[in-house]
């Protein structure tokens, strides 16, 4: 009786870390997936922050984030249907393992911002990312300890058709959405935004407090000052830093600022109060960006003098690489400078276009989908790309989940009725 009640106990356990796992997995792999541009900018931070700038190649950060969406994402598979009860268990203790001491030093030393293990969907302070890794590392091991306890939801027959379509459908999702936009766009310039308003601090709420220290030496010895008790000339300066002093209401866009090249003039009020339409081409670095769509760039320009519409390209580079990029494309638009993160934040495409009036976000297109010269035959406000053009998020998401879920439902449809298939031969045989 004592061993059925251990027995109970240890099954049930096993099978919510089992399944608390594989939707953290499914649902981590996922938003990575969406957005394998963002988790690429996420790695190169944590690889910024470790000093191995020159120690990983360029394209690695690239090839880390699709890899690590496509691991997280098929080992949440392979536990929500209980296959691969080996690997899976093994794998899933390895990777946490790692990730909750790395975590750990993120929590202490603070190298960056989030950990960015759920994308920009849910952004966690870095303890709590540390916590988090705490608990899925203790349910991982219970999941290995009595890994045989896990319940199998198919048959050895289809559990490899399982696991191709998990890895299937998981890469292809990275692939659509590294072309085109990812499918959901947890960042404050999403289709529908107003930038303006998401500059703003609602009436009531308070900004956050920020207080420079600086670093000051005197006869061999360093201490750290404010600007209320700065000491004497005495004093040699050695560094400074800005740390928060009290937490408050931060706005989901800042850094928010458009200086004209050609003179230097602030635009940025000017572009988000313009009552017309305007193009904002987004490249945060000329020099890496895709020259693919050129020709639709100089026809989308000439077609914005055509109607009166605002043009701009909006970038980070250098004058150099500026004229460079004006030399090999012929480019007679107007260029801006802007913070590079801005730009990567903005939208997930080398270049990417954004379409916005009266600072709201009415459209944007990476640089595989820029409208032609058929699209654009009319004035915006007669043409459908001058409507916003977002779809509900229920929307999205009952179309992303039918893609994953309906065919995995079909796939252990035809794994029971071929199981009760061999049973009723089976009992007949026996007979």
């Amino acid at each position: 009786m004592e061993n059925d009640i251990r027995h109970k106990v240890i099954s049930v356990c096993t099978t919510v870390c089992r399944f608390v796992l594989a939707l953290v997995f499914i649902f981590s792999g996922f938003v990575k997936s969406i957005d394998p541009l963002g988790t690429q900018y996420k790695i190169q931070d944590y690889i910024d922050a470790f000093g191995w700038t020159v120690v990983f190649p360029d394209f690695f950060p690239f090839m880390a984030s699709v890899l690590l969406g496509v691991l997280e994402f098929c080992l949440g598979v392979y536990l929500f249907f209980g296959i691969r009860r080996i690997i899976a268990p093994r794998a899933t203790v390895f990777l946490m393992s790692v990730m909750t001491p790395l975590t750990l030093w993120i929590a202490i030393d603070n190298p960056v911002s989030d950990c960015g293990c759920f994308g920009d969907a849910v952004v966690l302070g870095n303890w709590e990312t540390f916590w988090k890794n705490v608990v899925l590392l203790a349910m991982s091991i219970v999941v290995l300890k009595w890994r045989k306890h896990i319940t199998p939801l198919v048959t050895v027959r289809l559990d490899w058709l399982i696991a191709l379509y998990g890895f299937l459908y998981i890469l292809s999702v990275s692939v659509y959405c590294y072309r085109e936009l990812p499918v959901f766009d947890f960042r404050p310039y999403y289709v529908g935004a107003n930038i303006r308003m998401g500059m703003e601090i609602p009436e009531g709420e308070q900004p956050t407090e920020y207080e420079t220290r600086f670093i000051l030496k005197k006869d061999g010895k360093e201490q750290e000052f404010t600007l209320d008790n700065y000491p004497d000339s005495t004093w040699t300066f050695v560094d400074s830093r800005t740390v928060v002093k009290k937490e408050g209401y931060e706005p989901p866009i800042h850094d928010f600022f458009i200086k004209r090249m050609e003179d230097g003039e602030d635009i940025t009020e000017q572009v988000l109060s313009d009552e017309n339409y305007t193009f904002l081409l987004v490249s945060h670095q000329l020099s890496l960006a895709d020259d693919g769509a050129i020709d639709l760039i100089n026809e989308l320009y000439d077609y914005s003098l055509e109607y009166g519409y605002s043009f701009y390209c909006l970038t980070s580079s250098s004058e150099e690489d500026i004229l460079k990029w004006q030399e090999s494309t012929g480019a007679e638009y107007p260029f801006c400078e802007m913070d590079n993160i801005t730009l990567k934040t903005m939208i997930r495409s080398n270049p990417g276009l954004m379409l916005i009036k009266e600072g709201t976000v009415i459209r944007k297109w990476s640089v595989n989908s820029f409208p032609d010269e058929y699209q654009l035959n009319a004035p915006l406000d007669e043409l459908s790309i001058g409507q916003p053009d977002y779809q509900s998020f229920v929307y999205q998401t009952v179309l992303v989940v039918a893609w994953f879920v309906f065919p995995l439902f079909l796939i252990c449809m035809i794994d029971i009725i071929l199981e009760r298939h061999r049973d009723r031969i089976r009992k007949i045989e026996n007979e």
